[in-house]
């Protein structure tokens, strides 16, 4: 515990918050556009080939983007919408897609968790 005096000559230090998801700039999603799909696999105990987009955001910055469900139709040039969120077994990927905006599709025949996979109910 500091001391009256200390305080005098130093004041306390504000505790910095660090932003989780940098690239969006204090905004909910941002707009972007596919530059790159490619693949790669999860850490440790996990297997599998997650997909992955490269995106450049309306603000010029390129991030890494995980694309969450099965199967997509995303091509190069194609716009989406970007939110935060991390996937545990991939390292470095703090975004994911939004599915049924823009150009991704949401997926079909889909019963339960429709809201993230963008899905009409039935």
């Amino acid at each position: 515990m500091t001391s009256i005096n200390q305080l005098c000559n130093k004041k306390r230090k504000k505790k910095k918050k660090i932003n989780k998801v940098p690239a969006l700039i204090r905004n909910p999603q941002k707009k972007g556009i596919c530059i790159k799909l490619f693949t790669r696999t999860p850490k440790k105990p996990n297997s599998a080939i997650r997909k992955l987009v490269k995106v450049r955001l309306t603000n010029n910055l390129k991030v890494n983007v995980y694309i969450p469900g099965e199967g997509h139709t995303l091509k190069e040039y194609s716009s989406v919408l970007v939110r935060g969120g991390r996937v545990k077994d991939l390292p470095g990927i703090k975004y994911q897609l939004i599915r049924g905006k823009y150009d991704f599709k949401g997926l079909q025949n889909r019963k339960t968790s429709r809201s993230k996979y963008g899905a009409k109910k039935p």
